[in-house]
């Protein structure tokens, strides 16, 4: 069975105790306003009719309060709530002009309208949770302005009385309040959602690292030791082992909490296969969001150019260094190494993977990539500074 906080939507959920706070404040105002009556009743007019008048205060009061609280009604109310506010200014601005019909002009010009400051409050209140502190605000200075004007009160100092800044200040308190409890749930159900996804993440790669991808070595390894034409289709798996581990990496990166930096760490391990290591610091190495993506994009390039390159036994090596003001990442192979001159060959040709895809994404970063290759094998390193790593875009 369904509760009534899980039949509301997020902003529902997220101001309806203040909803029910609010309407319990309805029913003690109603009451201050009963024991206004029966102390000013004797110098009415009509003092029947204010009778009347304040019944029908009352019976708006009750019939609001349920409306709005979501007691009883949590689905409707979120559909009808809008009209009850709009219902609620009409009527308290009606009962505040009700004013003159039960007393004369001596009483209303220096007392209390019929519905007490406290009791017009309700409108405001209402307004304010419903659209926030501006139209708080808003509702505030309106009924103010029709108090002032009943009352025939605009050749006096306005805010000498205390129903305009009383009124104003109610609609802006419960305004900001409003709107803290929404971005709050917001943020809460954000969080509870990115904590489901991690954790299906992980469920998901436990079953694949326990099925998938040690099939998929079990390949790589007897297709390897059978040789022959096993060897391709052990080839093949180890490139989609690397590929699979990769992918849960990069599942992990997207489900992240979405802060503007990330570690760098898991985009560098995700590199690591039977031939890659990668050795980073213990602690987290925070940059900016970007400048992690462009940095794993060039240390998989330069990864790729060892496999293509450096010979099928060749192995590669990556390095994390965080020195406090400068970044520092090492690919390194144990390869045939790289001719000279062959760099600029490829250029002219027009392969740009060296000098777009490694080159040119560290010098976006304000960093450094310097190659060095000998007959023992080839190094890259990047070198960015730590003030601009810390960019998020």
């Amino acid at each position: 069975m369904r509760t009534h906080t899980a039949e509301l939507s997020s902003a529902d959920a997220a101001t309806a105790p203040l909803w029910r706070a609010a309407q319990a404040f309805r029913l003690v105002t109603l009451l201050y306003a009963i024991g206004q009556q029966i102390a000013s009743v004797p110098y009415y007019q009509h003092p029947r009719l204010s009778w009347v008048l304040i019944a029908l205060m009352a019976i708006w009061s009750g019939t609001s309060a349920l409306l709005l609280s979501q007691w009883y009604f949590p689905e409707a109310t979120s559909r009808i709530r809008g009209w009850v506010v709009v219902g609620d200014q009409v009527v308290t601005v009606l009962l505040i002009a009700s004013t003159r019909l039960v007393a004369d002009y001596d009483w209303y010009h220096g007392h209390q309208t019929l519905p007490t400051t406290l009791w017009i409050a309700n409108s405001v209140i209402s307004m304010a949770i419903l659209r926030g502190p501006v139209a708080g605000v808003v509702a505030g200075l309106v009924m103010s302005a029709v108090v002032v004007t009943v009352r025939d009160q605009w050749g006096q100092d306005v805010w000498g009385d205390a129903t305009a800044p009383v009124l104003v200040s109610v609609g802006l308190a419960l305004g900001l309040a409003a709107n803290t409890a929404r971005r709050a749930q917001g943020q809460l159900e954000r969080a509870l959602r990115i904590t489901a996804a991690a954790q299906e993440r992980e469920r998901l790669a436990r079953e694949v690292h326990d099925g998938v991808l040690q099939v998929l070595a079990y390949i790589k390894r007897r297709g390897g030791e059978i040789g022959g034409a096993a060897s391709e289709l052990a080839q093949r798996a180890g490139e989609q082992e690397v590929a699979l581990r990769v992918l849960l990496s990069e599942q992990g990166d997207r489900a992240d909490s979405g802060a503007a930096e990330v570690d760098l760490r898991p985009l560098l391990t995700a590199h690591a296969t039977p031939k890659v290591s990668v050795a980073t610091p213990g602690d987290p190495v925070l940059v900016g969001r970007i400048v992690a993506q462009e940095i794993s994009a060039a240390v998989a390039t330069a990864l790729s150019n060892v496999e293509l390159h450096a010979g099928a036994a060749a192995k590669a090596y990556v390095l994390l260094e965080d020195t406090g003001d400068m970044l520092v990442v090492s690919v390194r192979d144990d390869g045939v190494g790289i001719a000279p001159g062959r760099l600029a060959e490829a250029a002219a040709e027009g392969r740009m993977g060296v000098s777009r895809s490694i080159v040119g994404r560290i010098s976006a970063l304000g960093g450094t990539a310097e190659l060095l290759s000998e007959d023992f094998g080839t190094e890259w390193e990047f070198r960015i500074p730590r003030h601009t790593a810390h960019r998020a875009s």
